[in-house]
């Protein structure tokens, strides 16, 4: 059982490979007996690879054929599924240490472009105003198509202090749009959190790493000693969190379950794909484990709202499908990503692996996350910024090309119709409709940043904290019946 719990400890909860890697470190491959191979299909193979060699306009070394061929038969099986070459599988277990060099962002590749799945707040990206759905097509002077992913995200990167010129088509721009950014060393900060109200607390994690249990687990001790009493109520904040890794989202969910509670399960075709992950201490990982020997008793049972939206990936949408089954939470905000599938990294000789869709994850209640998320028990839109809805730059894993399909049905998010006002039937033109008085709404809305905590500002934040009130009301209610 420890053999097994070592190796599935280092699956991949992420919502992809880029400038962020959202991914752990690596199981071993499987002993299992190969299967026959195709003959006719190896020989059409090494067929085109000699013709290739022979008749290509230019020399091209066996190495760079062999890895082309290899990024092209992982890439062809999902959007998260890739190979990493020695650099990339340095950054990769790198990063999960929560700091590493490059932009902030969080991206997919679609249709030869580099996707923006979230830019991660207090990163050169987010500071420059990119955004979730922004299609990057040049990187300096070169252009991202026929790149592959790893190659476009090693061009992102480099020496800290130095810049890159993003060149991005946005949804609604009719020009392409040029971003400076200065590349730094990425110190992701986990966690935040503060009290918005007496009695009611907010924690904010941006990011799923080794220590976020850790983490916060110690914010929620701070809370309780800044209000000096138990508190009402608590807010999770998991919006624009990509995930990470799978012990810190197991880790997390055991702060507010009961022992023993199911976390998550997957399902795969080989036996070690079939795991239950309970919140345990065993599936914590090395740094959660001695997290809750000071945590509040009360924490188990005081008030909670998480907050989610469509850059709540994978181990976001474990832990609020998790606290949603056991009716732990209430979830609040719009439909996450989708991202409910395993990628283990697979090593490749000494230095190179492959990171391969193994498994995928399902709920507590048996929901599959794949492609369908988690749908929020309230919802409530984001606050547009200057006047712009940020859910029409969002994109979702169902979107993605080759995406893993949901073996229960895919639900992607259904469009609201559009209102429109009848056309006058005479032929007067109808007077222009007189400018209404900016409202604090309008104010509110323009003045909102990303990551930002306030409020005021924010709809979702303000309904999860109306939540929280009303569930103190009916407490109270009840225990005076």
């Amino acid at each position: 059982m420890q053999a097994k719990l070592q190796k599935f400890s280092w699956l991949v909860a992420g919502a992809g490979v880029g400038a962020l890697l959202t991914a752990g470190v690596s199981a071993l491959a499987s002993k299992d007996t190969l299967s026959p191979l195709p003959l006719n299909e190896l020989r059409a193979f090494t067929e085109v690879y000699d013709r290739v060699k022979q008749n290509y306009v230019e020399p091209v070394e066996d190495k760079k054929l062999i890895n082309e061929a290899i990024n092209g038969m992982l890439s062809g099986l999902d959007p998260h599924s890739a190979y990493l070459d020695p650099e990339s599988y340095k950054d990769l277990r790198v990063s999960t240490a929560g700091e590493f060099g490059g932009l902030g962002l969080e991206v997919n590749l679609e249709d030869g472009l580099v996707r923006v799945v979230s830019p991660i707040e207090d990163t050169p990206a987010a500071r420059a105003g990119i955004k979730p759905g922004d299609l990057i097509m040049k990187i300096d002077e070169t252009p991202v198509r026929g790149l592959s992913l790893n190659e476009a995200v090693s061009k992102m990167r480099g020496k800290p202090n130095t810049q890159v010129v993003l060149t991005v088509l946005r949804k609604g721009e009719t020009k392409p749009l040029q971003f400076t950014l200065m590349r730094s060393i990425i110190k992701v900060q986990s966690v935040k959190f503060k009290m918005l109200e007496p009695g009611f607390g907010y924690i904010r994690l941006a990011q799923f790493q080794e220590r976020s249990t850790e983490d916060v687990a110690r914010a929620v001790e701070k809370l309780y000693k800044e209000n000096k009493t138990a508190l009402k109520g608590l807010v999770l904040d998991l919006r624009n969190d990509p995930g990470g890794v799978l012990n810190a989202a197991v880790g997390v969910s055991s702060i507010f379950l009961p022992d023993d509670a199911l976390v998550v399960y997957t399902d795969g075709r080989t036996p070690d794909s079939k795991v239950r992950l309970t919140a345990s201490r065993e599936f914590v990982g090395r740094d959660g484990k001695d997290s809750f020997k000071s945590l509040p008793r009360e924490i188990k049972n005081v008030p909670l709202v998480v907050l989610v939206n469509a850059g709540s990936a994978s181990a976001s949408e474990i832990v609020a499908g998790a606290l949603q089954d056991h009716k732990r939470a209430v979830v609040v905000g719009t439909q996450t990503f989708g991202k409910g599938s395993v990628q283990t990294i697979l090593p490749v000789g000494k230095d190179s692996a492959i990171k391969l869709t193994t498994a995928r994850y399902f709920t507590p209640g048996g929901r599959s996350i794949q492609a369908k998320g988690i749908v929020p028990d309230i919802e409530v839109e984001e606050a547009p910024i200057n006047g712009v809805s940020l859910e029409a730059f969002r994109i979702r894993e169902a979107d993605l090309e080759h995406h893993l399909n949901n073996p229960q049905g895919e639900n992607r998010p259904e469009s609201k119709p559009e209102t429109r006002q009848p056309e006058p039937k005479s032929d007067t033109k109808p007077a222009p409709a007189p400018k209404k008085p900016r409202s604090d709404k309008d104010e509110r809305d323009e003045e909102l940043k990303p990551g930002e905590i306030s409020v005021k500002k924010d709809p979702q934040l303000q309904q999860a904290l109306n939540v929280l009130k009303v569930q103190q009301v009916v407490g109270r209610t009840a225990t005076a019946k």
